[in-house]
């Protein structure tokens, strides 16, 4: 079952986000790590915002268990520089990887993207680790495709 997230989630939230982001450190240790209770910090924060009308969060719930989570936020990217265009952006989504191979991820997708419709937003983006070729291949699966690569460099390296 998918629906709103609400206060009761919010150590699974907690849970879900640490994953997250050790899946991401473990993917490239370049990527930022959390810092201590900082989970906690963001599920918190979540859960504060959830009656944010441009913010909205879900949750995968199977047998009263939270597997899997999306957040996304209605966004306008530089509104003094650009054309205004609403913008959904979908910032986080995670399915605990014991549950993965389900269409979970999809789902999140589909009802956050639903959500994106009601509040009359065009289209949706977000950001995925170059190192994570299966979330490219997932991301790619539900239609998206890339329109920039964001790249890094040390700065003390060679030009």
């Amino acid at each position: 079952m998918i629906r709103r997230v609400e206060a009761r989630d919010e150590q699974a939230i907690a849970q879900l986000w640490q994953a997250l982001t050790d899946y991401h450190v473990a993917l490239d240790p370049r990527l930022p790590g959390a810092t201590p209770g900082a989970a906690d910090r963001y599920a918190q924060r979540l859960i504060e915002r959830r009656n944010d009308p441009f913010t909205r969060a879900f949750v995968a719930e199977t047998g009263g268990q939270v597997i899997g989570y999306v957040l996304g936020a209605v966004v306008n990217l530089h509104p003094d520089l650009f054309e205004h265009v609403d913008v959904g952006f979908i910032a986080d989504i995670f399915v605990d990887p014991a549950c993965r191979r389900q269409g979970i991820a999809r789902r999140l997708v589909h009802t956050i993207n639903a959500w994106f419709a009601q509040q009359n937003v065009t289209h949706t983006e977000w950001q995925v680790a170059a190192a994570n070729p299966d979330g490219i291949r997932f991301w790619e699966s539900v239609g998206g495709s890339a329109i920039m690569n964001r790249m890094r460099m040390d700065v003390n390296g060679k030009v």
